[in-house]
């Protein structure tokens, strides 16, 4: 590792197959803490490389936990996090409106690293106890369209790390990995970014492949389409700068988005929007990137009404219903 670090100081890069070495050998506990921690700061530096990126991928996939959810036609919508803005929930909540609406939904997610709550901290606090197994997943993803996995059970380098990343209070490049190794690869995936770099690496390495996906970025720093201003949205079709207003939606402010201090506060903010009784920008937020992942299954319907179909979701009490079934099957 000594070795290794030097020329990464030197701003040298990893090949593909070296990055995926390393990446093995930090999960098997081969270097110290320190070391490790080094070793994850650089990429804050200096920026990852699209073989590097691909190569910490690999690593991550030959060691996961094997799952086969493949002949669902599900979506995955992640954030990439580390956009320091601590917002509300807003992917998650996304997911019960998607699959309230009907789309199967396998989300991949982690605790917070960079911002009070993640994914996993929401669903815990309702009850969820996280499972691993392809027999359970595949019960509850039955009846209600819906599943979640905790990276940490399914990505033993993940859970290797996880200490170094809570110390670090930074987003790493793992926040980078988290959308990309979803463990049973669904076809379809939204995924906000945090800048217009990522928003290119990614959008490379979907293009090898021709499934959808919607890559979505606030151009004032958000993961996600935070209706705060313009954004820039890539998919199959295009890729292009559009403004809250030109899908039907008001600008917000970052106040109207702020995710609380406590994760019972982030918690609330998510029940809320699954009740209908949020704030608008709140549940505006949230119908929006909900409606670019319908999208994903309905690429040829104009966003407007992916919009109105993710509303209906909400309103006619589906969304809270998928939670509520999700949390009575995951206790």
């Amino acid at each position: 590792m000594k070795k290794l670090l030097y020329s990464l100081f030197n701003r040298e890069t990893l090949t593909r197959e070296d990055a995926c070495q390393t990446l093995l050998k930090i999960g098997n506990g081969d270097y110290s803490t320190a070391q490790v921690t080094a070793f994850m700061t650089v990429f804050q530096m200096r920026g990852i490389t699209l073989d590097e990126l691909a190569g910490f991928r690999d690593a991550l996939l030959q060691t996961c936990v094997k799952l086969d959810l493949s002949d669902y036609n599900a979506v995955d919508i992640v954030g990439t996090g580390g956009d320091n803005k601590n917002t509300f929930n807003i992917s998650t909540c996304s997911t019960f409106v998607v699959a309230g609406a009907g789309y199967p939904v396998i989300k991949h997610g982690n605790y917070a690293a960079t911002s009070v709550s993640g994914a996993s901290n929401v669903l815990e606090y309702h009850g969820v106890k996280f499972k691993n197994n392809n027999d359970d997943l595949r019960r509850i993803m039955d009846a209600c369209g819906f599943t979640y996995l905790h990276a940490p059970f399914f990505h033993p380098i993940m859970k290797t790390v996880a200490p170094i990343r809570k110390d670090l209070g930074t987003r790493t490049f793992f926040n980078m990995l988290g959308p990309l190794v979803n463990p049973a690869m669904p076809k379809s995936k939204l995924l906000g970014v945090y800048n217009l770099k990522m928003a290119r690496l990614y959008n490379y390495l979907f293009q090898q492949d021709s499934n959808p996906y919607c890559i979505v970025h606030s151009l004032d720093g958000y993961d996600e389409i935070s209706l705060t201003g313009e954004f820039k949205l890539i998919n199959n079709k295009k890729e292009v700068i559009l403004t809250p207003e030109m899908i039907g939606f008001e600008k917000c402010s970052e106040e109207d988005l702020y995710g609380g201090e406590t994760i019972e506060e982030a918690a609330a903010i998510f029940d809320n929007v699954l009740n209908g009784t949020a704030t608008k920008a709140q549940t505006n937020a949230v119908l929006a990137n909900s409606a670019y992942a319908i999208q994903t299954f309905l690429p040829d319907t104009d966003i407007k009404d992916c919009i109105e179909i993710a509303r209906e979701s909400i309103m006619s009490g589906k969304a809270k219903n998928v939670f509520k079934k999700f949390v009575e099957l995951s206790r």
